[in-house]
């Protein structure tokens, strides 16, 4: 069976955007055509059958957790083969598994999103786009110390994404599989 996940985007963080899993993975079952539904970790990842139309189902979810929680946060969809080409082809294989994060994007950012953004990066922050996947090296500061915020990460690229370290990147891969 070919397993995907949907990624929502700063649910469940610093006390805001409140999306239990429990109960979202009830809803889900009863409001959606989704299979084999399961959640991974409180930050927000669906792990489900593949859709048949995962743009129609990023909409549903989206929708469903407006209605239910009260919160809008975008849904990125991603099959076990993306997963697995976009972190086989990262560039920063030597990096830290806490510190390397995949930055899942809805579509493609907008031209010179990423020379934009390296200007504002630390001396040990790296970052490349590997098709729609912007992967940052957050060096040994990590996030807590970069420029680079939500903020400024959404007004240069231009489209919505979310950000998953390396660690649980990983972990989505095996749970796809």
């Amino acid at each position: 069976m070919n397993r995907s996940v949907l990624l929502l985007r700063a649910v469940n963080v610093s006390g805001r955007n409140s999306v239990p899993m429990a109960r979202l993975r009830e809803v889900l079952a009863t409001d959606t055509d989704l299979a084999d539904v399961s959640t991974y970790i409180a930050s927000g990842n669906i792990v489900c059958a593949t859709p048949k139309n995962p743009e129609a189902a990023c909409s549903v979810v989206r929708s469903l957790i407006h209605e239910e929680f009260g919160v809008d946060t975008p849904v990125i969809h991603r099959t076990h083969t993306q997963l697995v080409a976009s972190e086989s082809a990262q560039p920063f294989p030597e990096g830290d598994v806490k510190f390397v994060h995949a930055m899942f994007l809805e579509g493609t950012p907008s031209a010179g999103a990423v020379e934009a953004l390296g200007r504002r990066l630390l001396p040990e922050e790296r970052l490349e786009l590997v098709g729609n996947d912007l992967w940052i090296d957050y060096g040994s500061g990590g996030v807590h110390s970069t420029k680079l915020t939500k903020g400024v990460l959404d007004r240069a690229l231009g489209v919505a994404g979310t950000a998953r370290n390396l660690r649980t990147t990983r972990t989505l891969i095996e749970l796809t599989a």
